[in-house]
Formats: structure tokens, sequence, C-alpha cells
């Protein structure tokens, strides 16, 4: 790890610009088929990381609370991991493969920790899809290859970031009439603390959950209670953004700020995608778009400050 590399803590957070899509990145905003874009759609896809990355070099030092990070892949991100590396923030780069339903290596079973040790990320992170009610078989396949992931970066000394996605099956989602809000509510976070407990019997150790907001103080508790069971007590969380919209986001920030054991969040889409959308499109210039995602997260870094204390 870099010699800048310092945990987060509830007084000192991790507030992260995420903009680790590739798969989504290209097929929503720039018209990339099978995810194969030509040579002019990476170009525009680099340009893009770039700009956002400039939104949030302009107001790093400006923070209310903690510090800045991002998360970026080395696939369309090269120039902005270069850049977060000079400006000595937070780098957090994704090693699983883009869009696939179960965790796959991005660079395959031997590249991959060649990737991790040339980069030097402050922490090296798996997007995983889970549900206790998902194929017994293909979950324990998955916790495997995640274990090993899980003690290679150990003895690389590099910390595990575990964005974790707890989607509703059609017979959850049904139990609650349809209504994707209060699964959110009512399901998902029981389910959160299963999928955690699973992990960790598995022997699965991340350093940090990433975690889909929650609706209530006692869920945000639950699942920290989870995430820290069994002398876990240097395990944290952050919230992620889930392409949610401003009200909603706020809410789940609302709850995990002032929560011991949540320690910041990682938001993208609902920082920049409108920007970047009116930047391909020529509503906006550079400078208005990057003005545009710098004040959005600002927004976000400020709503997280003014309510960590309450």
């Amino acid at each position: 790890m870099p010699d800048q590399f310092r945990r987060p803590s509830y007084a000192d957070p991790l507030l992260i610009l995420a903009m680790d899509h590739r798969a989504s990145f290209g097929r929503s905003l720039f018209a990339v088929a099978d995810d194969q874009p030509t040579a002019a759609q990476r170009r525009a896809m680099e340009a893009a990381k770039l700009l956002i990355y400039s939104g949030l070099a302009s107001v790093a030092g400006d923070l209310p609370v903690g510090h800045a990070g991002v998360l970026v892949d080395e696939r369309y991100g090269g120039a902005v991991i270069r850049a977060a590396r000079d400006a000595a923030l937070v780098l957090a780069v994704p090693i699983e493969r883009s869009g696939r339903e179960w965790f796959e290596l991005e660079w395959g079973e031997r590249a991959w920790l060649e990737h991790v040790r040339r980069i030097a990320p402050d922490y090296a992170k798996v997007l995983v899809r889970d549900n206790p009610s998902y194929p017994s078989a293909e979950r324990s396949r998955q916790f495997d290859r995640l274990r090993e992931v899980s003690e290679s970066l150990r003895a690389e000394g590099v910390p595990l970031l575990y964005e974790l996605l707890v989607p509703a099956t059609d017979q959850q989602l049904a139990s609650v009439g349809g209504d994707s809000d209060a699964y959110d509510r009512d399901v998902r976070p029981e389910l959160v603390t299963r999928v955690i407990a699973d992990n960790q019997g598995a022997g699965v150790e991340p350093a940090i959950w990433k975690v889909e907001g929650l609706e209530t103080a006692p869920a945000a508790q639950e699942v920290v209670a989870q995430a820290r069971a069994g002398g876990r007590g240097e395990v944290d969380l952050i919230v992620l953004g889930r392409d949610a919209p401003t009200d909603r986001l706020n809410h789940w920030l609302d709850v995990a700020a002032p929560t011991d054991g949540f320690v910041g969040f990682a938001i993208g889409r609902s920082i920049w995608e409108d920007a970047v959308r009116s930047h391909i499109t020529g509503e906006l210039s550079d400078a208005d778009a990057a003005k545009q995602i710098a004040d959005r997260y600002l927004s976000f870094a400020q709503r997280w400050a003014e309510h960590r204390d309450r």
C-alpha cells in the first residue's frame, strides 16, 4: 500500500467517487455493443472518466469532513489511476469482471494479482451479487473463489473492499406485494446479515463492506454487528449509491452517518451520470460538466458531515 494510506474512521470518513463501471458505462452512455467498444468509443469513455475525475479533483481539498477517494477501473481509467496517485487520493480498483451474474476475476485466475501488484491500490474491490436463496452449489463455488482472493490480498497487504448487492428473488419480492421499497426496508437487511455471515464462515474477510443503503438505524446497527462479529472490530462499512435518486440516497446517508461502524460512502452514477450525458450531447461544456459533478459530490459530503453526529 502507498505511504499515504490511512484507515477511515467515524471521525475521518472516506468519501469515494465511484466510476468503475465498464460494461454498463459503455452500453448506457456510449452505445457500445456487447462490451466491445470501437477505438473511438474507447477514447470517448476514457475522456469521460477523466472528466468525472476532474470534478472530484477540483474539490477534494474542500471537503467538510474526511478525505476523498476514487474507485476506478484500469480498463478505461488508467489516466485517472495515475492522476489519483499523483494527487495522493485514496485509490480503489475493481478486480471483478464486469457484467457477470456470478463473481469472476477480471484478468483470470493467474494474472489478476500481477495487476494489483503493479497498480498498488489502497483497496482492491470485488462486486458480488448474492442472496441466501440462490442455488447453494453456485454460492459455494463463489465463496471458494472469494476466499482465494481474500487470502491472496491479505498476503499482499492490500485491503479487500467488498461491494455486496442482494437482489430480491421473485418469491421475496412477492412476499411484500411486489413493492421494492418494502423489500429494501423489511426483507433485505436480514438477508444482508446472512450473506455477510456466510462469507465470514467461508473465510472471506474484507476490510470494508460496501453495502446498499439501509432504511432504519436498527437495520444499519444489525448489519454492523454482523460485519464486526467474532472479534472483527477493525472491519468497517460504507454506503453505496445504487444509482438512487437524491432523496433516497440522502436518507441512506442520514441513517449511516451517525451509525458507529459506517465510515463513509461510495457513490457513482448519482453524482456524474446526468453531467456526462449532457456533456455527450453538447449541452454542457467540459468546465460546466466538471462543476456539476463537483457540486453533487460535495452535496453528499456535506450531508454526511451534517448527520454523522446526530
